[in-house]
């Protein structure tokens, strides 16, 4: 199968062009690299240099004998996207320059993933809204016009739902008023301009659905932790990008990385804010269950991609115990919180779905955390303290 990868050079991107090459499937790639120029742009650290998604694809090829088709080019740019289902798409590096056909499966990553980079200033918000949702229309339309069959597996968030007061359910909820019920789209309540993004994609792909009968999965994702993934172990140069500070890096890893260089763990305010959590590994079985039992045509089906749930205090405290029962001396400061947000409130998702499709979860054990402290202490030296938290606040 060929399977079409946006936003193939980030830290979900890159491990899932692995994932799927492994297992025999044609892969191309496309990033602009939007992400890595604005961690440059905002003078924020990595935790170790990365090679340009190029010469990873290249490294790829000689150890596995793979290939991975890369092209370098903005998909908020219709023609870019369209090239890559009529034909006329311009490699940038691959083995056989032939087109390797309409894709069967398009993965969907490719948006400026951070909620504080959308609420900087209305620069940054206007950057996030105008990339992210003239990615999904691009592709939409290409879908549209060109091959209507493709699979659409798009990555939302779980913080498309906010935290209602009322059970989470995969995507959709039914409804009695006045006497009809009805079946309607989960009430949404995002809480930054990214998030609200993620909504509108949403509403596109469902767009979509109702009128050209397209093929989408919609897979509302919680924030992911971990380095390490089976097919980057080969080569230390195969590894995903890994952001640290508050804009790019996700709590977990935040934590860990705080914990390595005796820097006081970042908890906004009371620390009671509750999220659903998946391994890094989890995504990539997520997504590849999800290309292996397609959408029918006409379907938005919407999965919630989560593995277990956990407050701030309960992943500081886990980060803690561990970090302190290998030596080092974690500490937890307890900030005002630069977030409009609920610091308690009550929330319950489903989350069955992927798990049915045969998805294996990872939990999140004191090992598991362990060994993140032993891949991140590696790298100990390089770490910035500076560009850990600077405090955007909305």
């Amino acid at each position: 199968m060929h399977v079409l990868i946006l936003g193939g050079d980030g830290y979900l991107g890159w491990p899932s062009a692995m994932y799927f090459s492994a297992r025999g499937h044609q892969v191309t790639v496309v990033d602009n690299y939007l992400r890595r120029n604005n961690c440059q742009t905002l003078d924020v650290g990595m935790l170790y240099p990365v090679p340009t998604l190029m010469e990873r694809a290249k490294i790829w090829h000689e150890l596995t004998g793979h290939e991975i088709k890369v092209v370098i080019g903005d998909l908020a740019e219709p023609q870019v996207m369209r090239s890559l289902f009529d034909g006329s798409v311009k490699y940038n590096w691959c083995i056989n320059p032939a087109f390797t056909g309409i894709p069967e499966t398009v993965v969907h990553y490719a948006e400026q993933p951070s909620a504080p980079y959308s609420l900087i200033d209305y620069a940054h918000a206007d950057l996030t809204i105008v990339n992210n949702l003239r990615v999904t229309n691009n592709l939409m339309f290409a879908v549209r016009d060109f091959s209507r069959d493709t699979h659409i597996i798009k990555l939302g968030t779980m913080g498309e739902y906010g935290t209602p007061n009322i059970d989470i359910e995969e995507g959709w909820i039914e409804i009695e008023h006045k006497g009809r019920k009805g079946k309607f789209l989960f009430p949404r309540a995002a809480g930054s301009i990214y998030h609200t993004t993620k909504v509108m994609d949403t509403d596109l792909m469902w767009f979509g659905v109702r009128m050209w009968d397209l093929r989408v999965t919609d897979l509302m994702q919680g924030p992911v932790y971990g380095i390490e993934t089976d097919e980057a172990a080969i080569d230390p140069r195969l590894s995903t990008i890994f952001n640290y500070d508050e804009v790019f890096g996700t709590i977990v890893n935040r934590f860990i990385v705080q914990a390595v260089v005796d820097y006081p763990l970042t908890v906004y305010g009371k620390g009671g804010q509750t999220r659903g959590y998946l391994n890094i590994k989890d995504t990539l079985q997520c997504v590849h269950h999800a290309e292996m039992s397609p959408a029918a045509k006409g379907e938005l089906r919407i999965f919630n991609q989560i593995m277990e749930t956990f407050s701030a205090n309960q992943l500081a405290e886990k980060v803690q115990k561990v970090g302190q029962s290998l030596g080092y001396d974690v500490k937890v400061n307890h900030l005002d919180n630069p977030r409009k947000e609920a610091e308690e409130h009550y929330y319950n998702p489903s989350y069955q779905g992927l798990i049915d499709l045969g998805v294996k979860p990872h939990y999140l054990t004191d090992e598991v955390v362990a060994g993140m402290f032993k891949v991140v202490d590696r790298y100990k030296d390089s770490i910035r303290k500076d560009v850990i938290f600077k405090g955007i606040k909305w």
